[in-house]
């Protein structure tokens, strides 16, 4: 392969380490409602590169037990309100760090106390999960509870058949899922209802054929995948498309060598992390679900990572 397209793996250490000492700048201040999930990005891609010991253990968790609330939920930042998004970011560092020992003996009630905010918010007609107190639904939030809760040992904490139901009813005719019953089909909603239902053990009600075609579908010339038809490709899709194939055992069913080649275009080469499209600002976002591609197409010396 030739350099430039190698994967250049101490810049995006340093890039990823680099994050939390721009407090300087103005961006720094505007993305704080997404600094919780940040550090779980960074921490995540850190450990499919094999360093996951680059960024200080006990500051990382001091940082995430200061976002919890009382009501076993955490917040993006220490001040903001719980949410299912940020609850599952903590619960992810905390299972990628194997830390779940310090939560039971930082907090009272431990793992149970997250388990019961998490399950709190399922609603128990229709199955579905609301992200927070004020009751918005989405099959995000369905997924990142099986998802916290599996961590934990604690999915019988939910009523797992009635949300596989309503998993089940956000199907389309396409085979995809969208997020909520009649909605369009989405590669990332597609994940989180794969995701839910894998987790649960209940794939054998999706249409793996028609799903996996419509998934394969979304590489365009350039090797890039997109999110649904008629967008642009951005590499972020190289995770929710290529983990639903992953899920369904159809990960051949893409061109994975073309794919490779622009995520690997999506670097900035000097300083670190990963962009949209070639050209573009990085971001951790898309620095993480680049790499989780890499790793799902078995790119050379990363670790491997679970799908699910």
């Amino acid at each position: 392969m030739p350099t430039e397209l190698r994967l250049h793996v101490d810049q995006h250490v340093r890039y990823i380490q680099s994050l939390d000492t721009r407090k300087g700048e103005l961006e720094y201040w505007l993305t704080e409602h997404l600094r919780l999930n940040g550090l779980y990005w960074g921490l995540t891609a850190l450990h499919l590169l094999g360093h996951g010991d680059a960024l200080p253990r006990h500051e990382v968790l001091d940082f995430v037990f200061s976002c919890m609330h009382d009501n076993g939920g955490f917040g993006a930042a220490p001040g903001h309100d719980a949410h299912m998004l940020y609850t599952v970011s903590a619960v992810q560092i905390l299972a990628t760090l194997d830390a779940f020992d310090e939560l039971e003996a930082r907090v009272s009630g431990g793992r149970q106390e997250i388990g019961q905010y998490i399950a709190a918010l399922q609603d128990l007609e229709t199955g579905t999960f609301a992200g927070d107190e004020w009751g918005e639904t989405d099959t995000r939030f369905l997924y990142g509870a099986f998802n916290a809760l599996s961590l934990m040992g604690l999915l019988h904490m939910v009523d797992v058949d009635k949300a596989v139901a309503h998993v089940q009813r956000c199907a389309n005719f396409d085979g995809g899922y969208g997020t909520s019953p009649g909605a369009e089909s989405h590669s990332g909603q597609i994940f989180t209802c794969l995701g839910a239902l894998t987790i649960a053990g209940r794939l054998d009600g999706v249409d793996q054929d028609k799903l996996g075609a419509w998934l394969s579908e979304r590489q365009l010339k350039n090797g890039g995948l997109n999110g649904r038809p008629e967008k642009k490709e951005d590499v972020c899709y190289s995770w929710w498309v290529m983990s639903s194939l992953a899920m369904l055992n159809k990960l051949h069913w893409i061109d994975g060598t073309k794919l490779a080649t622009f995520i690997l275009q999506c670097q900035d080469p000097e300083l670190g992390g990963l962009a949209d499209r070639p050209g573009d600002m990085v971001d951790v976002f898309h620095t993480v679900f680049g790499i989780a591609g890499l790793s799902l197409l078995k790119y050379p010396g990363l670790e491997e990572v679970d799908p699910v």
